[in-house]
């Protein structure tokens, strides 16, 4: 099994990397920091030298996640190129030592390579679990209160169950968009796969699902379905979007309210799932269907498509 070079790790915050039994004798610590980053394969302004004893040197590294390839097995070049540099003496015994996944740069050649294909197998798993762990939310005060029933859970629990999903109901979001980044951003951490919110996507002032899921991805696709005019009834935007984003392992989508709509648009998900196809294009895929339906209901279609 060949290594996966794009298998990334997430150093959580566990970012020090300590070089024992060094010597320094009027060395430019920058020098040390960009050594260390162009084995690595960081910019330089990514690593930075936060202590110096007389023994030990301890490096700060400043991107919070690196690929496998980058760390296993740099050890022995991080030392091969330290001891070019004038003023710096390492001592029989010295080593390379971190609390996190740093510590992989110490692994000799072959251990890197068994670490990096077991690691590659662990991550295959992970995705292939946390890719059909599926969170629900609805969103609204209508709902919250138990003026209306929620009747999107239950047709998206079953469907998503037919396609061998694992769900769970997330509850009602507030018409309020730091709760809402709040709810999706711990959906993430809790490794959700699939998170889906219905609703809160209109074009009214209380509506900020898509706001609040443009806050978790800022590149996330919001392709409109329906446009008015700003300014004319309770409409204070431009019209109703949705929204489907990704983040890490987990994918974000946003449906409009109406069960209607949340069926069409859950089967153009799950095809387009199927189709494996980008952000962009399953957003716009979705929305599609979604004013297809509103045309077939005698509604006049979006201008454009947003």
């Amino acid at each position: 099994m060949g290594s996966d070079s794009s298998l990334e790790f997430n150093l959580l915050r566990k970012t020090e990397l300590w070089i024992k039994g060094i010597s320094l004798q009027k060395v430019f610590l920058d020098d040390i920091a960009g050594v260390v980053a162009d084995v690595l394969e960081l910019e330089k302004k990514e690593v930075m030298v936060v202590d110096v004893r007389e023994d030990h040197i301890v490096l700060d590294i400043l991107r919070p996640v690196l690929r496998a390839n980058q760390m296993m097995g740099r050890g022995e070049e991080i030392f091969r190129r330290l001891g070019l540099l004038p003023g710096i003496t390492l001592q029989e015994g010295a080593v390379i030592h971190s609390e996190g996944a740093l510590g992989w740069v110490s692994l000799d050649a072959s251990e890197a390579q068994a670490a990096i294909e077991k690691s590659e197998e662990m991550g295959i798993e992970i995705r292939s679990r946390v890719a059909r762990r599926a969170i629900v939310f609805s969103t609204g005060f209508e709902v919250e209160n138990g003026l209306i029933a929620d009747t999107n859970f239950p047709l998206i629990e079953e469907r998503l169950k037919q396609e061998g999903y694992t769900v769970r109901f997330g509850g009602v979001l507030p018409d309020d968009m730091g709760a809402i980044t709040y709810k999706l951003n711990r959906a993430m951490d809790e490794g959700y796969g699939l998170i889906l919110t219905t609703g809160g996507v209109g074009a009214e002032a209380k509506d900020c699902t898509v706001e609040g899921m443009l806050q978790v991805d800022p590149l996330a696709a919001t392709p409109y379905i329906l446009r008015f005019e700003p300014g004319t009834g309770r409409h204070v935007k431009e019209g109703v979007r949705i929204a489907v984003g990704k983040v890490g392992l987990s994918r974000l989508v946003a449906l409009p309210g109406p069960t209607r709509e949340v069926a069409i648009g859950l089967e153009r998900l799950m095809d387009g799932l199927k189709k494996d196809l980008g952000e962009k294009d399953l957003a716009e895929y979705i929305a599609a269907g979604v004013r297809a339906g509103w045309r077939d209901h005698g509604h006049h279609p979006p201008r454009d498509h947003g």
